[in-house]
Formats: structure tokens, sequence, C-alpha cells
């Protein structure tokens, strides 16, 4: 009797035979034929051929432009002999100084703002798609027609709009873009404005993304708005701000727009920046313009660009996803 109850058990404790292993299909032309491989191929070679054509070539003709000495009609192979000019060019440093003091700037004070505008916007309760629209609405404006307003606003003289509101409070008039302390950050005060509209709709758009018990949550246990704020819209927002940061600064990085309406670099190459020096070896130097050496700049500016933003994702990956 024993040995019949434990007989049931044992066969009960073996386990079932393993399935027998898949066999691996190997890949032949053939098989990636009758898979649809030339059907996809087809349906992705227009867009490759597209991308390649506006954008891989023009990179390549670059860095092939940056080895020559050339006008575009006649060129002579120098090869890293741009490279040397342009970092001997004692006007590049200035160049860069200028470019990362604008890039400074504009995080100090281009970067919050667009954040505090939407978190506040988020929280009203009327009217929110009015505020956006207005928000936006410097967005919408031509960026050259923005800068030629804001170029009448900064008239120097005490008639100026800007002038004739700093008089209401017994301010003398001030020479915005014809000093060379104050030129730069008048030209961040309206890059702000003209930028901070795309901010604050992205920024909306994240705070959506925020779990709506956490709020009320954190009201439940007596958290005022900053608080809140700090304590559980920041955290949620922590991949959006990173990203756009990177953004802002390869934005500032390549500013041209701003200095080249406003001041022309000036005044005593104050605001002359990194894209505005590309533009004078390029079209103002001499006749038909120094190109190899101009896009030997471009050249390095685009690596840093790269090498900086490699940089930084591989640091702020563990904290923009933990």
């Amino acid at each position: 009797m024993t040995m019949t109850q434990e007989r049931p058990a044992a066969a009960a404790a073996t386990p079932p035979p393993a399935p027998p292993a898949k066999r691996k299909t190997r890949r032949t032309p053939l098989t990636w034929y009758r898979g649809g491989g030339l059907a996809n191929l087809l349906f992705v070679l227009p867009m490759v051929f597209v991308f390649f054509f506006f954008s891989w070539s023009p990179i390549v003709q670059s860095v092939i432009m940056s080895l020559q000495k050339t006008n575009l009609l006649v060129s002579e192979w120098v090869g890293f002999d741009n490279y040397i000019a342009v970092l001997s060019d004692p006007q590049l440093g200035r160049a860069v100084v200028n470019t990362i003091y604008f890039a400074v700037l504009a995080l100090l004070f281009g970067f919050p703002l667009p954040l505090f505008m939407a978190v506040l916007m988020s929280e009203v309760r009327r009217g929110k798609g009015l505020y956006s629209a207005l928000a936006y609405l410097p967005v919408v404006i031509p960026p050259v027609v923005a800068v030629l307003l804001w170029k009448f606003f900064y008239d120097s003289s005490p008639n100026g709009v800007f002038n004739t509101a700093l008089g209401w409070f017994g301010i003398p008039p001030q020479p915005w873009l014809s000093s060379a302390a104050q030129a730069m950050p008048s030209l961040v005060l309206e890059a702000t404005w003209a930028a901070a509209g795309g901010s604050i709709i992205i920024y909306l758009a994240a705070l959506l993304s925020v779990p709506p018990e956490l709020d009320d949550a954190a009201e439940v246990d007596g958290a005022g708005i900053w608080r809140k704020v700090w304590h559980v819209t920041l955290p949620q927002l922590r991949g959006i701000l990173f990203i756009m940061l990177i953004l802002q600064v390869i934005a500032t990085a390549q500013v041209f727009l701003e200095p080249f309406l406003f001041t022309g670099g000036g005044p005593a190459g104050a605001t002359k920046t990194i894209l505005l020096y590309i533009y004078d070896k390029a079209f103002r130097n001499s006749l038909g313009g120094d190109y190899g050496e101009a896009t030997a700049v471009s050249v390095l500016l685009a690596i840093v660009l790269a090498i900086l933003s490699w940089l930084y994702f591989k640091l702020t990956n563990r904290w923009s996803t933990s």
C-alpha cells in the first residue's frame, strides 16, 4: 500500500519535458524578399535620399569647403590652414566670449521665466486659453518685425518709449543699444520676450501629464502653491526641463538675428557673436568673401555643440529618468 502511494507522488514531482527548441531560421536574400524587404526598401528610399541630399550632403560639402581657400568660383586646397587662421584670430575669442555672455544671460532670465508663467497659467481657473494665446503672440510676430519694433522702443533719446517710461519714475534716459555695457542685456530682453511663448506652450502641455492626485494629496497635507510646485510639479517635469535646457543652450549659441539687426555687432564689438563673426568672414571682409574660414568656424561650432550635447545627455540621463 505504501509503494502504491509513493509512485504517484514521485511521478507528480517529475518536471514535464521541455518543448523542442525552435530552429533559428536562416536569413537569406530570398527570405528577405518574400518578407517584404524590397517593398520596405522602396518605401524608405525616397525619404533616405531627401534626408541625405538636404542634410548630410551640405554637411559633407561644408567640411570639404573648410579645407579650401575659395570664393565659390575658384578653389584652392589649403588643408587645415583655415582652422589655424581662425583659431589664432583674436576676434573669434571675443565672439566666443560674447556668445557665452549672451547664453548665460538668456539662461538666467529666459529659462525660468517661461516655466514660472506656465505654472501660474496652469493655476488659473478661467481664461486659460486667452492667456495662452497672449503668451504665444510674440512667436507669431515675424522676428524681423519684432526686432525693428523693439529697436524703436530702445530709442536712446528722452522721447524713446522705454526712456519715457523711466522718466515717470525719475530715472534718466538710458543708452540702450549704444552702450557696451547695456547692449547685450537689451538684446537678451528682446530675445526672451520673443521666444518665451513657445516654451510656455510646451510647459503647459507637460503640466497636463502631472497626475492630479499628487496635487490633491499635497493640498490635503497643507502645502501651499510654491511648496506644491517645488516638491510635486518640478520633479514630474525633470525630463522636459533637461530637454528644454539643452535646446536653449544650442539656440543661444547660434544667436544671429538680434545682434545683426540691433547693433551689427557693436558698439565696439560688444555684441559680436559667433554667427555674426561667421557672417562677417563670408560677406564683409574681402571681395568674394572668405568662405573657407567662415565654414571652418561653422564646423568647429557644430563639433563643440555636438560634444556638449553628448556630455549633457550622458550626465543628465540618470537624473531625468530617476
